[in-house]
């Protein structure tokens, strides 16, 4: 099993990070097929994420992002791929980009595909 550890600061506070980690689980529930769930509190967030293959945990803090992530034995084949894929969004998210759930390892195949892009984001509807 192969563990993915990827931390990005940022100044945007607690309420622009929240709504940036909650887009992110909806397009991983869309997209990936992730089952998330979302908590807050007043000091920082905790959303996780799972499917076949991959289960972990965004933090979101008023002053970063930090994943972490346990890729299964097929996609460990492909953790670097799989964690350059999730370092690009979580800069891109920082950045403000909205298109950071665009995969640029597509051709990896249907196995990596799903988890290769990013750690996504589920609806608020779907969030528990």
């Amino acid at each position: 099993m192969s563990e993915i550890h990827i931390q990005r600061s940022h100044d945007l506070g607690l309420l622009p990070a929240r709504k940036i980690a909650r887009h992110w689980a909806e397009r991983a529930v869309d997209k990936f097929g992730m089952e998330c769930t979302y908590e807050e509190t007043e000091s920082g967030d905790l959303l996780h994420f799972t499917r076949s293959g991959v289960d972990g945990a965004l933090r979101v803090a008023p002053d970063g992002f930090e994943m972490n992530a346990k890729l299964g034995f097929l996609l460990s084949a492909f953790k670097d791929r799989i964690e350059t894929e999730i370092a690009r969004n979580m800069d891109a998210m920082v950045a403000g980009q909205d298109d950071f759930d665009a995969p640029a390892a597509a051709d990896a195949g249907a196995t990596a595909q799903a988890p290769t892009a990013t750690l996504p984001v589920p609806a608020p509807s779907s969030l528990s």
